[in-house]
């Protein structure tokens, strides 16, 4: 049971590791609120106003960043998008050097999406305002983890005891990491399925069961996740060729049926076509949930970004 003050008392919000039960749930709960603004016609709120948002992206990004920017808008703050390609770190400024500067601009939340695994931590270290990861090397991923669960809440009413099969370049896969962390905490079952040389050495330490047998994997399973393959993460030979991979780990709708009759078909994004799924099962309106992953992004980043800067604000309780 909680003992803090109030349900989530991170100053950050680095990685799902770490978290409670109970604090992925209240995330997931304070999303909520933003659907339904964000299905609406006039969709702004000023709980944020006044205050300023840096979103800084060492990595390319488009859908996360425009999630994050949406997100801090319409909770009123101005939000500013630092472009890597223009600034001084291409000039060779460390990551320190980078975390002082933008410290000193009293930035109030920083979004941060960077390469190396372990960078978010470094900056959250030397600044005074909160920091979220936005996607660090392949750590974690956390704001994609909590979408992802939330669109499972809502489409199967329950996380608890669903078999969910993460399927694909596991290895390489920081949603993957966030998304094992997040669903097993709240009492799924999930599996790991994809190549041997996709599957980190001793995963099922994290409370998984991995398969590289793509269709045992998929048996019987509520919510298939694919992951993208990260060719620009490999340095070796870790498939074939993406038509071999397609052949052995793409999900198309044969495939699909040896899943539950109602399962739910998800994609972190960006996809490969014809690679990890077919057009067919990606775009099924029935089961497939990946154009509603993109809508709860939002929700759950402005969720994120209004508890995480409460005590900034002096909400009553969050001090």
């Amino acid at each position: 049971m909680p003992t803090d003050p109030h349900p989530f008392p991170h100053r950050h919000l680095t990685g799902i590791y770490g978290l409670q039960p109970w604090e992925i749930s209240f995330l997931l709960d304070e999303a909520e609120q933003w659907i339904a603004l964000n299905r609406g016609t006039a969709k702004h709120d000023d709980r944020l106003a006044g205050l300023t948002l840096i979103n800084a992206f060492f990595e390319n990004s488009t859908r996360t960043l425009l999630s994050f920017e949406i997100a801090g808008k319409r909770l009123g703050a101005d939000v500013v998008n630092m472009h890597v390609a223009a600034s001084s770190v291409k000039k060779g400024e460390t990551l320190i050097d980078t975390a002082m500067t933008l410290n000193a601009m009293r930035a109030d939340m920083i979004v941060i999406r960077h390469e190396a695994s372990g960078a978010v931590h470094l900056i959250a270290d030397k600044v005074d305002c909160p920091v979220l990861n936005a996607g660090d090397g392949r750590h974690e991923h956390p704001t994609q983890a909590l979408l992802d669960a939330l669109t499972i809440r809502r489409r199967k009413g329950r996380i608890d005891g669903l078999r969910v099969a993460i399927c694909g370049d596991v290895l390489h896969s920081r949603v993957a990491r966030s998304n094992i962390l997040a669903l097993t905490a709240l009492n799924a079952e999930v599996r790991v399925v994809g190549p041997p040389t996709l599957l980190p050495p001793a995963i099922e330490r994290m409370g998984v069961t991995a398969y590289t047998d793509f269709d045992a994997g998929l048996d019987g399973a509520d919510v298939v996740m694919m992951l993208r393959l990260q060719r620009e993460r490999m340095a070796g030979g870790f498939v074939p060729s993406p038509r071999e991979y397609h052949a052995l780990y793409g999900l198309t709708p044969e495939r699909l049926e040896r899943a539950a009759p109602d399962a739910l078909v998800m994609h972190p994004g960006p996809m490969n076509r014809g690679v990890e799924i077919s057009s067919s099962v990606a775009d099924d309106a029935e089961r497939s949930a990946i154009i509603e992953q993109v809508e709860m992004g939002v929700a759950v980043r402005m969720a994120c970004l209004d508890v995480l800067t409460r005590a900034r604000r002096g909400v009553p309780g969050w001090n």
